[in-house]
């Protein structure tokens, strides 16, 4: 194997090595043009995918987390002005319907920026580059290596009071409870919704909490204002626990619906 060595480059050279080496970037990446002027500066190169995308790349010869916002700005003008780009270089055969991507080229980049890119609506890509010379040889070769990007975690699921009510796995219990939430709908009737929120219910009075329902496995909490309004909770686990903590949350219910 042949020897070599990585060498720095400046970010004139790095621009030169992906215009004339876009295909060892990307399959079917070609370049179209650099240093293009838009409302925020010059892009550094164009180029376009084997879709026919327009894919604005960034270069930084050191890490910088700035690129990203600055990245995303060229894309932007790209973006507005995507017709008149396709127009303009025709010989591509530029599909203006195609969102425009954006590529990030860097020697590192921060965990940072990597998690930023993970929200991005916008197509990006990051890929890290190394520069070597191979023994006898003037001539500099670029290795481009992608870094992925992680998927943002999955929204949570919609709570619903179905959903809560089934961690009590005890079936009275879990009858109490919905017998008890519909007691308190009583209490003032159109004014009282139960609705449910992470392990737990929230029981309000014309919008203001007043109280709350937490289910366990054979039991449940009812947390409520006392009459200093300092939240006070207890575990519901016979008829008499609930007959001590009801007339505290109907009075604390009466006074947050004045």
């Amino acid at each position: 194997m042949r020897k070599y060595t990585k060498v720095d480059v400046s970010e004139q050279t790095l621009e030169d090595l992906v215009r004339r080496n876009a295909g060892l970037i990307g399959d079917g990446l070609v370049y179209v043009d650099h240093q293009r002027h838009t409302g925020s500066g010059r892009l550094d190169v164009l180029m376009v995918d084997s879709g026919k995308s327009l894919v604005v790349a960034e270069l930084k010869v050191v890490e910088d987390d700035g690129m990203l916002l600055q990245g995303l700005d060229y894309c932007d003008y790209v973006s507005t002005h995507v017709e008149s780009y396709a127009r303009l270089y025709e010989t591509h055969a530029i599909d203006p319907v195609q969102q425009v991507s954006l590529l990030l080229i860097a020697p590192s980049f921060s965990q940072v920026l990597v998690n930023r890119c993970k929200w991005l609506t916008v197509p990006v890509a990051l890929y890290v580059f190394n520069c070597l010379r191979f023994e006898g040889d003037d001539e500099i070769v670029p290795v481009f290596t992608e870094q992925q990007i992680p998927l943002p975690p999955k929204p949570p699921a919609v709570i619903t009071l179905d959903h809560v009510l089934t961690y009590i796995t005890d079936d009275s219990v879990r009858a109490k409870v919905t017998a008890l939430l519909e007691e308190m709908k009583m209490w003032k009737p159109g004014n009282i919704t139960h609705d449910p929120i992470q392990g737990g219910i929230s029981i309000k009075v014309n919008g203001r909490v007043f109280a709350y329902i937490w289910p366990r496995r054979k039991h449940y909490v009812i947390q409520t204002l006392d009459a200093d309004d300092a939240w006070k909770q207890g575990p519901v686990e016979t008829d008499d626990d609930l007959a001590m903590v009801k007339p505290l949350a109907r009075a604390a219910m009466e006074r947050k619906s004045q």
